[in-house]
């Protein structure tokens, strides 16, 4: 069983700080979804002719020089931007993970992934804890309650399996705990412990994909590798193969 350390007790009063905060975090998200909105009707704009699945692969083997040769750099971006997108609970995470994964190879693209999407669930945790608590235990009252009442139950070991089984989507269990009494850095290693296996699987099936110069090349048919199909039912089974090893350990119990 983890250990799970009380950190203090909760004001009974509204935190009110929190609804003052709301709309601020909510104004920065809706600038950070204009811009990337601006961004790509821009780029569409003025490099629509470069579109294309023969350009980009033409040019493949030239951002992964580039990788090699400045690898802080590209790790630098590329972990801002995965943190930065899971911390503001945006849409992009699975298909991100998919590309790391192609790009940067299966352990390489594990680390990075790994700390990135640790980084980011902890931004949001921090956000609901301390910037709008009073407006997202309102918001998500059932979803908080249900979660504390198995969280006072089965301390940390309860994280550690929502993580690994993904019984609640992932900004909600990051929103979520920033409310119960869960220390910092217990939610950040359980996180990434439990949330390991499931990236590993991910990872792993954006290793799968073949190469942009091999996709045009043969196309869509010639992509169905043994690999690649094993990624797909290895996608579709690990979350039944997890409730089922959750289900038996809760038996024994």
């Amino acid at each position: 069983m983890f250990q799970v350390y009380a950190a203090g007790p909760e004001p009974e009063q509204p935190d009110h700080r929190s609804e003052q905060h709301q709309p601020v975090v909510g104004f920065v998200r809706l600038v950070v979804l204009l811009i990337l909105a601006c961004v790509i009707g821009l780029g569409y704009y003025f490099f629509r002719d470069r579109l294309t699945l023969e350009y980009f692969a033409s040019q493949e083997s030239y951002w992964k020089q580039f990788a090699d040769q400045h690898p802080v750099s590209i790790y630098l971006v590329a972990y801002l931007i995965y943190a930065g997108i899971t911390g503001l609970s945006l849409p992009g995470a699975v298909p991100l993970t998919l590309t790391y994964g192609w790009f940067f190879g299966f352990w390489k693209g594990l680390i990075l992934v790994s700390f990135a999407s640790t980084t980011g669930a902890t931004l949001a945790f921090l956000t609901s804890r301390y910037l709008f608590r009073s407006s997202i235990q309102s918001r998500y009252q059932n979803k908080f309650q249900q979660i504390n009442q198995q969280f006072e139950k089965e301390g940390a070991f309860y994280l550690f399996f929502m993580r690994l089984v993904v019984a609640f989507p992932f900004f909600l269990i990051n929103v979520v705990m920033g409310l119960t009494t869960i220390r910092i850095s217990t939610f950040w290693w359980v996180s990434q412990t439990g949330m390991l296996p499931g990236t590993a699987v991910f990872v792993y099936a954006g290793t799968s994909f073949p190469t942009l110069q091999e996709l045009s090349e043969h196309g869509a048919k010639g992509i169905l590798t043994p690999q690649l199909i094993f990624a797909f039912i290895l996608l579709g089974a690990f979350p039944f193969l997890v409730k089922l090893i959750a289900q038996r350990l809760q038996q024994r119990k």
